[in-house]
Parts: structure tokens; C-alpha cells; sequence
């Protein structure tokens, strides 16, 4: 039997709340390899349930928190394409798709 809409909700609602609860004060970071401790970098840390949370090295205290299927899917979008950037006016930036 298929979840209505309500019940997907609630269940999402669920989910994250249970996320943000974990204390993840003991939490092992990690970064791309070949970035120095001092370099401007996005860290993440993997969480139980396969879950994963991620934060910039700028500002550690602020954490986004994401389940195993969030995580999956970006981590596919990504490989896709889907968040390549595209060159602003005038040329300058990343080259477009």
C-alpha cells in the first residue's frame, strides 16, 4: 500500500528530527584529499544509518544533515552533471556544460 501524502511527510518530518538529534559532537570529519587544514574546503562526516553530515571549514557550527536516500541522491546528481556550473556573463568562472 502506497504512503499519502501526509504519511510521506510525517515520515520525512521523522527522519530529520531523528537526524538532528544524534549527537555528533565526536564526529570524524573529512575533506577532498590534497586539501591543507587552512584551505577553504567543504567537510563531511558519516553518520549511522549511512547517513551524512556536512559543514564548511569556514564554519563549523553550522551542519546540514542528510539520510542515506538524500545523500544517495545528490552524490548521483552530482556525478550526472545536474549541479555543474554554468559560465555567468562575460566568460569568467567554470567553463559551461
Amino acid at each position: 500500500m502506497a504512503e499519502t501524502a501526509e504519511e510521506i511527510e510525517a515520515r520525512k518530518t521523522r527522519e530529520r528530527d531523528e537526524l538532528y538529534a544524534l549527537d555528533i559532537s565526536g564526529a570524524e570529519w573529512e575533506s577532498a584529499p590534497g586539501t591543507e587544514g587552512h584551505e577553504e574546503r567543504v567537510e563531511i562526516a558519516h553518520l549511522p544509518g549511512g547517513a551524512v553530515a556536512m559543514r564548511s571549514s569556514l564554519d563549523p557550527g553550522t551542519v546540514l544533515r542528510y539520510t542515506e536516500a538524500e545523500w544517495r541522491a545528490f552524490v548521483l546528481g552530482a556525478r550526472d552533471g545536474e549541479f555543474d556550473l554554468e559560465s555567468p556573463p562575460g566568460g569568467e568562472g567554470p567553463a559551461p556544460r
